[in-house]
């Protein structure tokens, strides 16, 4: 088992190689499209109104050399990329969309995940979602005031419909004017992730790669009029249950998990570690539920993260483990000084558990 660290794209530098390092990471998790990266510090950028979301998605390099050069380049610095989270939005709107250019962009997804494999990348987080991350909260939910982010249904217009042009909270191209996207049911969102699925796992598998799926967050049944995939627990055996292979794994989001209404995360962390499904786990914690939730510092949450490293430890899980995102410590480095503290705090259970 390891401790890692998430980089966000604007992250990706010598300075926060460094800073990994001297907290014993030797694991990095990256991510490629440009979202969440409003402020050098790397705090979380929002999005609850009728704006263009996280911004304009980027058109984004996955080439073989562009990333056999990211892998060589932390590499120098004594790290690996343990894997990359979620695909660039304009490479694959229209598989989640259903739209014309579907099977094209599934080509040239399958083509990314070659390319992640080629490169020695093992495994690639994604989050099968068109309203993706939306509702937040920024304000000082964590202990002492610490700037954190919630979600309370009460705040914001759930239903509020999604520009034409946007998707997973991001704008792939300009929208028409006055358009909005078409609800799309359940039945509708897993008939698409079934097909997505069945064309990306077997070139998956053969490349070596693990498609890791995220739960939604926030996990509520529908959002901005469309249903979400993995809301509930039970739907992650629904999701493997498609295509049983090893390559068809999971982002163990536990804070995501929490957040559901009758969830066990206990149990789901046993389950899925005894089965080998987890591509690495975002351990971070929350209190509440929704319609109603906050994240806090990962010692002061619902979730026994002890218990949680001993389960994993009791199972021989021999993945990665990373802090995901965390509330800004009161100082010059807000974001460096929340990780340190969720890092350190990981750690010190490893050692004990």
């Amino acid at each position: 088992m390891q401790i890692g660290l998430g980089l966000y794209r604007h992250l990706l530098t010598p300075d926060n190689y460094t800073f990994a390092r001297q907290m014993g990471v030797e694991q990095i998790v990256v991510h490629l499209e440009n979202y969440l990266g409003s402020s050098d510090e790397g705090g979380v950028a929002l999005s609850r109104g009728d704006d263009d979301g996280w911004g304009e998605a980027d058109n984004g390099d996955w080439s073989y050399e562009r990333l056999r050069g990211l892998v060589d380049e932390l590499g120098i610095h004594g790290l690996k990329i343990a894997a990359i989270e979620n695909f660039a939005v304009r490479q694959w709107h229209d598989v989640l969309l259903a739209g014309p250019r579907r099977d094209e962009q599934l080509a040239q997804l399958q083509q990314i995940i070659r390319n992640v494999g080629r490169a020695g990348i093992p495994c690639i987080g994604y989050n099968f979602s068109l309203a993706g991350v939306w509702g937040w909260d920024r304000g000082p939910f964590a202990r002492g005031g610490a700037l954190s982010v919630g979600f309370n249904a009460d705040n914001i217009d759930i239903d509020q419909p999604i520009p034409d042009g946007m998707v997973w909270n991001m704008r792939y191209r300009p929208g028409e004017a006055g358009k909005t996207l078409a609800p799309v049911s359940s039945e509708q969102l897993w008939e698409r992730f079934a097909y997505f699925l069945k064309a990306v796992l077997p070139v998956a598998e053969e490349a070596g790669v693990m498609l890791a799926a995220h739960p939604d967050d926030p996990p509520m049944p529908a959002l901005r009029g469309m249903a979400r995939l993995v809301n509930e627990q039970h739907k992650y055996d629904r999701l493997i249950a498609l295509d049983p292979r090893p390559a068809n794994g999971l982002e163990l989001c536990l804070g995501s998990l929490q957040e559901m209404p009758g969830s066990d995360v206990y149990a789901a962390v046993d389950k899925y570690s005894r089965e080998n499904r987890i591509g690495y786990i975002h351990f971070r914690n929350v209190v509440g539920k929704v319609p109603n939730y906050r994240e806090v510092f990962v010692d002061e949450g619902d979730l026994d993260m002890a218990k949680v490293m001993a389960i994993l430890k009791h199972n021989n899980f021999k993945g990665l483990l990373i802090p995901d995102h965390t509330p800004e410590l009161h100082c010059n480095a807000p974001w460096h000084a929340g990780m340190a503290y969720a890092i350190g705090y990981m750690r010190a259970l490893l050692a004990t558990a």
